[in-house]
């Protein structure tokens, strides 16, 4: 999802950035109005993946950073009610990989695959060519440990849309 402030629409920046919040939080206007930017969530974090974005100061993930474990403190440490329960799904994040990917380049390279804990990264084998990743969207938890470990940024996470993915 895109933050838009007024202040970066009169800069001519309308086009915000993907902000990915952690994982249980509610839907992005309830997570702003309710989120005190205490930062206790960025304090408790096992891996340091959650972060405080630029001006305005509110928790976000940084997969360039690090990977979400789902260690769940983040929402045991939150004094506010912007977290779903844990005994629902994180998110319905998944790994999306462009054609930025070494592999669609014409260069081996399995990174991704390596650093994928749920296996949902899996390379396909081509006739006379190098084999290429294919991510099982079932298999896919979001977490990011794939986005840092790509050499040429060729991977993202994306919100699954409902409408559009059949889900």
């Amino acid at each position: 999802m895109s933050i838009l402030s007024r202040r970066n629409l009169l800069r001519g920046q309308w086009r915000g950035h993907d902000v990915i919040r952690p994982p249980w939080s509610v839907d992005e206007a309830l997570f702003i109005d309710g989120c005190s930017r205490c930062h206790a969530c960025v304090e408790a974090c096992e891996t340091g993946v959650i972060t405080v974005s630029g001006n305005q100061g509110f928790p976000e993930l940084d997969f360039q950073h690090a990977e979400c474990t789902f260690c769940k403190r983040c929402v045991e440490v939150c004094p506010e009610p912007i977290f779903h329960s844990t005994e629902s799904q994180p998110w319905q994040r998944y790994a999306v990989i462009n054609q930025t990917c070494l592999t669609y380049q014409g260069v081996a390279c399995r990174s991704c695959q390596d650093a994928c804990e749920p296996y949902a990264i899996k390379f396909k084998l081509r006739l006379g060519g190098i084999a290429q990743p294919e991510i099982e969207r079932e298999s896919c938890t979001g977490c990011g440990g794939c986005v840092r470990s790509c050499p040429v940024q060729a991977i993202t996470t994306r919100e699954s849309d409902k409408d559009n993915d059949g889900k």
